[in-house]
């Protein structure tokens, strides 16, 4: 964004108050702190109770290397407007940076109770890294006393050596979900599939065990990137109210040798204590690639050290759901594809027409806007993944802010500006669909890509 050109529409509109806010932080960005400061304090003159601003203040004040004012303005301010989650999220901040873990955690919990969007994992994981997993508690004279966290309060299921060995493999753990199943537009199917193998196994495990199942197992979600996939995952996690374990790449894969199998075991090991547990392996294909294409031992090793897991050779598995998720399915090893593995294949299909106009209601809000039209939008965006969604509100928003710099007040986003963002942004599924396609249809002798087939309209 150029700085020149809002200063001079500042310049012309002084007491636009969205204009300083923009102005002040990219001062802040380019750590010119004193010009930084100057716009928020100016906010701050025009509209006293401008909470943002005031954390703007304290956070320049953090920058500039006086983060105990900071962090008395905050507290001042928290008793203003205790339900100000951003506050709370920079107090947690300043908190961790002057050795106090137990109350950075109890604000970081304060502000993401307040408002889910505020989650940074990065600062969580660092507060409990640092001691925080347990948590300051306000007394009713307003001092701070510690307390042991519950294991549903830090957001981590164990204690003792166990929550040692996840925070040094660096494992995300979400007790309390933060998402549900209504909180996703569309995919029903998908839903429904996941309900059968997942959900009403462990709400009935009575009446599944009269027909020989049992609660667990695993679960591959398929298809073009930015879909869903991940979402789902986190929302089958809050359906049950089970631990949600997400492992990513660097949690695995070690330059030693016979490391990243122990690594692997370790995960399979804390996700069946913490039981019900969903473990949830994002680009599987890459942990789980096809042994065939492999000339050293090192990777078949790992992939061995997978399938055993699966299996719960050296372990129950009972009540531990196992989600994968790829974009490449082509390239896993039929192994994981047998039954008690992978054994359901969910192929998850850009959102279609209704799923899109719930997608593009969400982005909506909290955003100025005119001429919208929820449906129109969606009819308008054949194809279009939820990411491709939202880089369609991030082109109107940047066309209105231009607008915006050269009237000198906010120009709301209009109908007619999304409508052009969707001629300019391209489906990004497309290109995975020309892949998958090949595939379906030259490389489909077990019927596994048949939903590709029918999505794009080549079998019935």
């Amino acid at each position: 964004m150029d700085l020149e050109a809002l200063k001079a529409a500042l310049a012309a509109s002084p007491d636009n108050v969205p204009l300083l806010l923009m102005v002040g932080k990219l001062h802040e960005d380019r750590f010119e702190l004193a010009e930084a400061r100057a716009c928020f304090d100016r906010v701050v003159t025009l509209q006293p109770d401008h909470g943002e601003a005031h954390v703007a203040i304290a956070r320049v004040l953090d920058l500039a290397g006086e983060s105990s004012q900071a962090a008395v303005r905050l507290e001042a301010l928290c008793l203003r407007q205790p339900k100000l989650a951003s506050a709370w999220l920079l107090r947690a901040r300043i908190a961790l940076e002057e050795n106090d873990p137990a109350s950075a955690r109890s604000f970081y919990q304060t502000a993401v109770d307040l408002d889910l969007s505020q989650a940074d994992d990065e600062l969580l994981q660092e507060i409990l890294k640092a001691g925080g997993n347990r948590r300051a508690a306000m007394t009713s004279a307003g001092t701070i006393r510690e307390e042991e966290a519950d294991a549903d309060d830090d957001g981590s299921p164990f204690e003792g050596m166990d929550a040692v060995a996840a925070r040094e493999l660096d494992l995300e753990f979400r007790i309390k979900a933060d998402i549900r199943f209504d909180g996703i537009g569309g995919m029903d199917q998908v839903k429904e599939d996941i309900r059968m193998k997942i959900i009403h196994p462990l709400k009935n495990p009575g009446l599944f065990a009269a027909y020989g199942k049992k609660a667990g197992g695993g679960v591959l979600l398929y298809g073009p990137p930015g879909c869903g996939k991940t979402l789902m995952a986190r929302a089958t996690a809050g359906e049950i109210n089970a631990s949600f374990f997400s492992v990513g790449l660097h949690q695995v894969l070690d330059m030693y040798i016979g490391q990243s199998e122990q690594k692997l075991h370790k995960i399979f090991e804390l996700a069946r204590k913490a039981n019900p547990a969903v473990l949830f392996f994002d680009e599987t294909d890459a942990l789980a690639a096809d042994r065939r294409d492999m000339r050293q031992s090192a990777g078949r090793n790992l992939i061995n050290q997978f399938l055993a897991e699966l299996d719960g050779a050296q372990a129950n598995n009972d009540g531990l759901m196992i989600l994968g998720a790829t974009n490449a399915p082509w390239h896993l090893d039929g192994a994981f594809l047998r039954p008690g593995r992978f054994d359901r294949i969910i192929f998850v299909p850009p959102p279609d027409t209704a799923a899109r106009e719930e997608i593009v209601k969400i982005h909506a809000k909290g955003k100025p806007l005119v001429d919208f039209d929820p449906k129109d939008l969606a009819k308008r965006t054949e194809g279009f993944s939820g990411a491709d969604l939202k880089a369609v509100f991030d082109r109107a928003m940047d066309a209105a802010l231009t607008e915006a710099m050269k009237k000198g007040n906010v120009v709301p986003i209009s109908g007619k500006m999304l409508a052009a963002a969707a001629k300019e942004v391209k489906p990004s599924t497309r290109k995975w669909f020309e892949s998958a396609k090949n595939h379906a249809l030259y490389a489909n002798q077990s019927g596994f890509y048949d939903d590709v087939l029918v999505y794009m309209g080549l079998k019935k």
